[in-house]
C-alpha cells in the first residue's frame, strides 16, 4: 500500500502570472431547453479578441460554449475556441467552469445591465493544446479565469498557476 504523509508547511500557495484578457463576441443562444440534465444553451463564438503580456491575437469564430443551467441553478460550462496569436500560431483551448448567481442578477444581466463582478461567482480552468513550439509551454499549463458576462459577450482574465518562487 502507497501512503504520503504531507505536513501543512509541505503546501505553499501557488503564483498567478497573467497569461491575457480575452473578449468573445457571442451569437445568440441556440435554446435547447430543459433537458433531463437541466437546461441547455448553446453559444456559439462569432469572434474576439486576446491582449495581454504572453498572448496576443484573435478569438476565430465557429467555437462555443454548450452551457447546461443545472437543477442548483448552477450554470456549467463546456467551451471550446481556437486562438490564433498575431504571429500566426493556432491554440487550441478547452475550459469548464461554473457561474453561481442569484435569478434576480441573471435577469439584469440579460437586460444588458453591466452588473459588477462581487455579486456573482465566474470561473473556468482553460487547458491548452497547439503544436506551435513558440507557444509549446501552454501544453503543460494550468491556468484560472475569472470571467464576465456582458451583454452579446463574455469577458475572461486568465492567469497562468505555477510553483511558488
Amino acid at each position: 500500500m502507497f501512503h504520503v504523509t504531507f505536513t501543512m508547511t509541505s503546501y505553499r500557495e501557488p503564483r498567478l502570472e497573467h497569461l491575457y484578457d480575452m473578449h468573445i463576441d457571442l451569437e445568440a443562444p441556440q435554446v435547447i431547453g430543459a433537458a433531463p440534465a437541466g437546461h441547455r444553451q448553446i453559444f456559439i463564438v462569432k469572434g474576439g479578441t486576446v491582449t495581454g503580456p504572453r498572448l496576443k491575437g484573435t478569438v476565430l469564430p465557429g467555437g462555443g460554449d454548450w452551457a447546461l443551467m443545472r437543477t442548483d441553478g448552477a450554470v456549467q460550462l463546456d467551451v471550446r475556441a481556437t486562438l490564433e496569436t498575431d504571429d500566426g500560431a493556432l491554440i487550441y483551448t478547452t475550459y469548464s467552469g461554473l457561474i453561481i448567481l442569484s435569478p434576480d442578477v441573471l435577469g439584469r444581466i440579460t437586460g444588458g445591465e453591466d452588473v459588477p463582478l462581487a455579486e456573482y461567482y465566474f470561473y473556468t480552468n482553460p487547458m491548452f493544446q497547439t503544436a506551435a513550439e513558440s507557444y509549446a509551454w501552454l501544453n503543460q499549463t494550468i491556468a484560472i479565469g475569472r470571467g464576465k458576462v456582458i451583454a452579446g459577450a463574455v469577458e475572461y482574465r486568465v492567469w497562468a498557476v505555477s510553483d511558488p518562487a
